[in-house]
């Protein structure tokens, strides 16, 4: 079963507005913290967000990988960076990660599909 990952993105951004209004203080501080973590540095922005990517693959998160196959996509990252970024999670987290590789690749696509398509919010 194909899951839709602009769905998911779009489901979790209007929850996470209602997590705003009711915890602003601590909606703002982990916004803080995101764009300080994702600004370029020593890694440019595009790494952090395929290091992300990773992560949410090895956790096993549907709103981590769809946020951030989408931010890994908008940041300027290629396909074939996003195979890699996920051959280096299935090598961290076994078969388990293996599974979310190929969930974490067919967001990508969708929201590259999106895209080409010029869909709003994307």
């Amino acid at each position: 079963m194909s899951k839709d990952f602009p769905a998911i993105a779009d489901d979790l951004n209007a929850k996470i507005a209602i997590l705003k209004d009711g915890l602003p203080d601590t909606m703002a501080a982990f916004g803080d913290v995101g764009k300080a973590t994702y600004r370029d540095g020593a890694l440019a922005a595009k790494t952090k967000e395929l290091i992300a990517l990773a992560i949410g693959i090895t956790d096993r998160c549907d709103g981590c990988v769809a946020f951030h196959a989408r931010a890994a996509l908008r940041r300027g990252a290629n396909r074939e960076e996003v195979l890699e970024t996920i051959g280096v999670a299935i090598q961290m987290g076994g078969g388990p990660s293996m599974v979310y590789g190929a969930e974490a690749l067919a967001a990508y696509d969708a929201f590259a599909a999106d895209r080409a398509q010029r869909r709003p919010n994307t």
